[in-house]
């Protein structure tokens, strides 16, 4: 028999909950007061990449260089920028397609750049953008610096894959981002992934990094359902490989519930596979709702997590 949605969710959320509460790896007082934070550094994968568990992202309903973000206007945009790194954001989600590299910039030009994480991405595909013209990676991430003021990028992934051959098919740009790395230029590749078999790829493509994947806790605007999901999510951490989480509150379906907000919020964070989440906001008072949902998740699945790092690290 099929598991109906609220049975699914509930298992999922409880069975992390579970996990490892007998640790002796860490210390008793902490399992007592551990919640999530949602500007805490947490590792990105095996980047060796440190990102705020909520980062803001600047692609809602984004295309052809604009987003509902730019279309804020470049105060009003800037403005909302360097408010939400006063209240401990640290990870941007930019993109060429977004068009908001110019203003995370402009925005970030007083911030120390070690400061802060940028995760953006290459358009490689037809349409989407002005241009006809599809330069090598090399030439395209050497523009991106350009808008963005900076020596160089944290995170490049290339946008949109949906085939599950990307990795055969996108080889010599693969290549390129890797040369990239090895020169410091980039610290880190991977790909923004729009379907399960692209999904299902970048889990097995040593190559990749770190992974932008659609997750929330009703399937909405994902790769698939959610039951289809969540194991290729856990295959690709249990990789070692970066997982930010997009499409948290349903690209919007979920703004005006707050039951709906809360369990996407929940599910998410008690999977203990998704290192940080991104979330295009478009007012300062989304920054301090979703925070604050952040840390009324229940403090037993902030302890699964942590320890199981705690027995990671124990470990080795």
């Amino acid at each position: 028999m099929k598991m109906k949605r609220r049975e699914f969710l509930t298992r999922s959320i409880a069975g992390v909950g579970g996990l490892l509460l007998g640790s002796g790896c860490m210390d008793a007082t902490r399992k007592k007061s551990i919640t999530f934070d949602p500007y805490e550094r947490v590792p990105l994968g095996k980047t060796k990449i440190k990102v705020t568990r909520v980062g803001f992202g600047t692609g809602m309903r984004g295309s052809r260089r604009q987003s509902n973000q730019t279309r804020l206007g470049k105060e009003t945009f800037e403005g909302l920028l360097k408010e939400s790194y006063e209240r401990g954001v640290r990870l941007f989600d930019v993109a060429d397609l977004y068009g908001s590299h110019p203003y995370l910039a402009s925005a970030m030009s007083k911030m120390p750049r070690q400061d802060y994480v940028i995760n953006t991405k290459i358009w490689w595909r037809g349409g989407g953008i002005p241009e006809p013209e599809r330069p090598d990676a090399d030439v395209v991430v050497n523009r991106f610096r350009k808008e963005l003021k900076t020596d160089y990028i944290d995170v490049v992934l290339l946008h949109c894959v949906v085939s599950e051959k990307w990795p055969q098919e996108l080889r010599k740009q693969m290549d390129i981002l890797d040369e990239l790395k090895h020169k410091g230029i980039i610290r880190a590749h991977g790909v923004s992934c729009h379907s399960l078999k692209a999904l299902q790829a970048a889990a097995d493509e040593p190559w990749v990094d770190s992974v932008n994947v659609r997750i929330n806790a009703y399937g909405k605007s994902m790769d698939a359902s959610v039951a289809e999901v969540e194991p290729v999510v856990r295959k690709l951490h249990k990789a070692g490989k970066g997982v930010l989480g997009m499409k948290l509150i349903g690209e919007g379906s979920f703004r005006n519930s707050d039951e709906q907000r809360d369990n996407s919020i929940r599910y998410v964070l008690g999977l203990g596979c998704v290192d940080a989440m991104v979330v295009g906001f478009e007012k300062i008072e989304e920054v301090d709702d979703f925070a604050e949902r952040v840390r009324k998740v229940p403090g037993k699945q902030a302890l699964a997590l942590e320890t199981a790092r705690a027995l990671q690290s124990c470990a080795t």
